[in-house]
């Protein structure tokens, strides 16, 4: 039997639901994508762990659907033969030994098979509820789109290893994959995280947390201030992706100066004058410090802004959340480059990022202003105890 069988299902006041089958079915597929949401962050953190590590470039080939590892002393010569073809071992890691690429081909595989793990646990329980008839038109279409942003995800991902394959043009020059590519894979990640998570959201919290006229017209005041602030929180995070595609973070490991200087000499001397921004070492680590400096700020300011509004407490809490979680990045992030960006401070950096847009997002779905009929039977003020 069919499943999609409309756009969206009304209750009795004219709400409408993204689920058929009521509580139980929004209980499940809220269950589902949450549970996605979160492997795609896993999935970020580990990603990160490989690059650190420098693992990314140790599989030299690639395929849709995967394969099993090496099992036997002459698989793993044969793959070690492969990667020593490749520029990696030729100009870095020259002389390295059998059971350290292990290590680092291991950490690869685990992150291709773990993106691949999760297309079958997403695609999976789709077709169980499709079948079922719980999804709705607007929700089969909303997840359709994110199952193929996740497996384009994969191709991004090799696209991104090929360019770090290919010779360098300087002789001088480590292998390193394209920052451009890099940014494009950690922006795909982002983008599906954040369509699991707002769709999980919407399918088990239909309404806003509404209590009185005067709460919804203090939200709508904190969406207008929120949009901007999340946008900048967004563009930092993808900054960082440029940082870490051309190594700057272990250039310049001090703070709050670069070296000696405010503002290096050399953050100008590409031509064209733009690809300083993405190429070069000096504008890059520039950049991510004012955009984590401006976003900081930003934060601060929407906390110290909306002291005074008529908001509900959990808008007011999760605020203040948010301005403890950007310190704590700030902090991070200082930290990483103060220690020579170390696995463990650079993968929690990456996960703060990823957490700080949670609650951008926690904090937007939250300020969403209510459906007619809900708005309708609200009274002016909320009652107090």
């Amino acid at each position: 039997m069919s499943t999609v069988a409309s756009v969206g299902i009304k209750d009795k006041e004219g709400l409408k639901f993204l689920v058929n089958g009521g509580p139980r079915a929004q209980k499940m597929i809220g269950i589902w994508l949450f549970g996605s949401a979160a492997w795609v962050f896993s999935m970020v953190i580990l990603g990160g762990a490989t690059r650190l590590t420098r693992s990314g470039l140790s599989m030299t080939d690639w395929k849709f659907t995967g394969g099993l590892p090496p099992l036997s002393d002459e698989d793993w010569l044969i793959e070690f033969q492969k990667y020593k073809q490749s520029p990696e071992y030729k100009r870095v890691n020259k002389g390295m030994s059998i059971e350290d690429f292990k290590f680092i081909y291991w950490m690869e595989y685990a992150h291709r098979m773990w993106g691949r793990a999760l297309g079958i646990m997403f695609a999976l329980p789709f077709s169980y509820f499709l079948r079922k008839g719980y999804i709705t038109l607007q929700l089969g279409l909303r997840l359709s789109t994110l199952l193929a942003l996740g497996a384009g995800q994969g191709l991004i991902g090799w696209w991104m290893v090929k360019s770090g394959l290919e010779e360098p043009s300087s002789e001088y020059a480590q292998p390193r994959v394209s920052p451009y590519r890099l940014a494009a894979h950690l922006t795909s990640a982002f983008a599906i995280y954040c369509g699991l998570l707002w769709t999980g959201l919407s399918v088990v919290m239909p309404e806003p947390p509404a209590e009185s006229v005067a709460w919804v017209h203090g939200a709508a005041k904190v969406k207008r201030l929120a949009l901007p602030v999340s946008l900048l929180v967004g563009i930092t995070a993808i900054s960082g992706a440029f940082v870490a595609g051309n190594d700057a973070g272990h250039a310049y490991n001090t703070f709050p100066k670069m070296g000696d200087r405010w503002i290096p000499e050399d953050v100008f001397d590409m031509k064209p004058l733009i690809r300083n921004f993405f190429e070069n070492t000096s504008t890059v680590q520039l950049d991510h410090r004012i955009l984590a400096t401006a976003t900081l700020f930003s934060i601060v300011a929407l906390w110290w802004s909306t002291r005074k509004f008529d908001i509900h407490p959990a808008v007011r809490s999760l605020i203040g959340t948010t301005v403890g979680m950007a310190g704590l990045q700030v902090t991070l992030g200082i930290s990483t480059l103060l220690s020579y960006v170390p696995v463990e401070l650079g993968t929690a950096h990456q996960a703060g990022a990823l957490t700080l847009f949670t609650l951008m997002i926690l904090l937007n779905h939250i300020v969403r202003k209510p459906s007619p009929s809900l708005l309708k039977s609200l009274p002016q003020v909320a009652k107090t105890i």
